[in-house]
């Protein structure tokens, strides 16, 4: 049996399956693809790839489903993920480039993410242990009360409030400011260490203590744990594709509520190498999601490093091919519009 006509035939059985939702059989491959040979030929070959794990018979009829390995093997075979059609793209930028800040960007991605794949979407906030510094704005809102206003590369913004040890006097508060805006902007959290060491003949030993206290209030929000969140759409999807999940959707909505689980899985995909990454059933290693796939993209800074990643989760059963391409989509014009 030749090994390039048996992957020809689990890629028609995995598109058949997430066609159809039933098990396929030999005639239906032959009434439906080129495959060239018989049917007889074609039962032979499902044998073989059901004695290697890649497809299964769900019951007594003679029709085969695909496993978690087959699925895997389809999704590494696909040389090339299809693009997305020009006016997809087009109302894909029109929804995302009409956003106020990134709150909204985020909400408007994971709503239309929801809406193109028909899973349920995931939005990973953009860290800020992994973004970069643009600008550090002080502001004196009291005598001795300072506000610290941090504003990264991919759009966060945080303020934290400091008290100063005696009254502010703006003229120091304008000269921190311009030195931090020299200083900072561009810089990531490692970078900062020592930030102000060679500053002490510039400033008093008043003003240089309050200028650590900047920088240390710099670095300890972008050390923060908070700031790691995600954010959920397209749930009731679920429910459309309640058949496909072997117990019930429960397992399933109660891991999804649990944040930890999903940034623990965000975290780990985080580290393939590839554009666009995808786990399937067991390989989640979750109980609750083994009938669940997720497929995610990194988006990133000006620099197209990954800040955060976004992504789709939906039953094993899904279209593959047309969820990564939609996931790259959005994930490559999120980065487009953060770095603008």
């Amino acid at each position: 049996m030749s090994d390039e006509r048996r992957m020809d035939v689990l890629r028609a059985i995995v598109e058949d399956y997430v066609a159809t939702s039933e098990p396929v059989g030999s005639r239906a491959l032959v009434e439906r693809h080129s495959l060239g040979v018989s049917s007889a030929t074609i039962r032979n070959d499902m044998a073989a790839l059901e004695d290697s794990g890649y497809i299964a018979q769900p019951h007594t009829s003679a029709g085969r489903i695909p496993t978690d390995r087959g699925y895997r093997v389809f999704v590494d075979r696909l040389t090339t993920v299809k693009p997305l059609s020009a006016p997809e793209k087009r109302a894909i930028s029109a929804f995302l480039e009409d956003a106020v800040d990134l709150d909204d960007v985020v909400d408007r991605s994971v709503r239309l993410l929801a809406q193109l794949t028909h899973q349920v979407a995931v939005v990973q906030y953009p860290s800020l242990r992994r973004s970069t510094l643009r600008h550090v704005e002080l502001v004196p809102v009291g005598q001795r009360q300072l506000l610290v206003v941090l504003i990264t590369d991919t759009g966060r913004v945080e303020q934290r409030t400091l008290e100063a040890a005696r009254d502010l006097d703006e003229v120091v508060v304008a000269q921190l400011r311009a030195t931090l805006a020299a200083r900072v902007a561009g810089r990531r959290i490692a970078e900062l260490a020592g930030l102000v060491d060679d500053l002490a003949e510039q400033y008093s030993a008043d003003d240089l203590a309050l200028l650590r206290r900047v920088v240390a209030v710099v670095e300890e929000t972008l050390h923060q744990e908070s700031e790691e969140r995600v954010v959920l759409a397209g749930t009731a999807n679920l429910a459309r594709s309640k058949d496909d999940f072997a117990r019930s959707l429960g397992p399933v909505l109660e891991a999804l509520e649990e944040q930890v689980v999903l940034m623990r899985l965000l975290s780990d995909m985080a580290e393939d190498s590839a554009t666009v990454s995808v786990r399937i059933g067991h390989e989640t290693q979750h109980d609750g999601l083994v009938s669940t796939s997720f497929v995610t993209s990194g988006y990133g800074d000006e620099s197209g490093a990954a800040v955060a990643r976004v992504g789709a989760i939906g039953p094993t059963r899904m279209d593959y091919p047309a969820t990564m391409a939609t996931v790259r989509a959005v994930a490559r014009y999120l980065t487009r519009i953060l770095a603008g």
